[in-house]
């Protein structure tokens, strides 16, 4: 373009734009305008790409660094923009098994301590739902018919000793259960230095609760037909559960959760009850293969 603008330089119009500095009439071949054109952009022809490409790597810097760009000046002012830049999780579960033993007890249970002995495996089809298998062991630690049962509340033993009642009384000595596993809700929390995920999580599934009549509290013969009938029997059952998980690693995790179960039972050969049983359970999980 200035192989142009000289081309069409003329000894009058160089004369005229020396002594005139007032600028001249746009013309179609307007030596000035062409001037200013060719002065605007670099001897290669290659400013504008230059620039784009340069704005373009800072933009994708500051995108890395997650800090504030800040733009040239205009109108002698800087001007500054926030990228904002989602983090990666640190903590996946998709994919992954999460198995660990548990521990926990019967909270609403009036008459007796049932304690549970378990282990959980989940297989997480995506971040949010999982496939879960439980199962959990009670073990009757009292002896038959002795006040000193320590499975046995205080109430129980009130009952049986001063007020002369039979209170139907079976123990919780095993369960089993399947869920569809859900948790919706994932933060993170900073705990002195450390920085931890956590979740929140749901379940409801089905199961079977298997319990054994406690002749002693029911006052019978341990070998009367109508007690033996209905003495250890598996009753289904629902389960709907929630919690909260904290992972402390890639691979590690604390697990914290309430689980309810409602089933019907027949007790001394006859009487059917509604039982609702509220366990509390924690313990510690861990997830394989490794994250990805």
């Amino acid at each position: 373009m200035m192989l142009l603008a000289l081309a069409l330089l003329s000894p009058a119009n160089a004369a005229e734009t020396a002594a005139d500095p007032q600028p001249a009439p746009f013309t179609p071949f307007d030596v000035q305008y062409l001037a200013v054109v060719a002065d605007d952009a670099d001897e290669d022809g290659t400013g504008e790409e230059e620039e784009d490409e340069d704005s373009v790597k800072s933009e994708k810097e500051a995108v890395r660094s997650s800090k504030t760009e800040t733009k040239p000046e205009e109108n002698g002012k800087k001007r500054k923009r926030v990228i904002k830049v989602i983090e990666k999780k640190t903590f996946m579960k998709i994919g992954r098994y999460e198995v660990g033993p548990q521990i926990g007890f019967v909270t609403n249970d009036p008459f007796l301590n049932r304690y549970i002995l378990g282990v959980s495996l989940d297989y997480h089809v995506t971040e949010i739902f999982a496939v879960e298998v439980q199962v959990d062991y009670s073990p009757i630690l009292g002896q038959e018919g002795n006040d000193n049962d320590p499975d046995w509340k205080p109430l129980t033993k009130q009952i049986l000793d001063f007020n002369s009642v039979s209170p139907d009384i079976s123990k919780l000595d095993a369960m089993g259960s399947v869920a569809l596993a859900f948790a919706p809700i994932y933060g993170k929390a900073a705990v002195g230095r450390n920085i931890i995920a956590f979740d929140i999580f749901g379940a409801f599934g089905l199961g079977a609760i298997h319990t054994q009549d406690d002749y002693a509290a029911l006052q019978v013969d341990k070998n009367d037909e109508d007690y033996l009938s209905t003495a250890s029997e598996w009753h289904p059952t629902t389960v709907i559960s929630g919690g909260a998980r904290v992972a402390f690693s890639e691979s590690v995790a604390a697990r914290l959760e309430g689980k309810a179960t409602s089933y019907i039972e027949t007790i001394n050969g006859g009487t059917l009850e509604m039982k609702n049983n509220f366990i509390l359970q924690g313990g510690v999980t861990f997830f394989f293969p490794n994250m990805k």
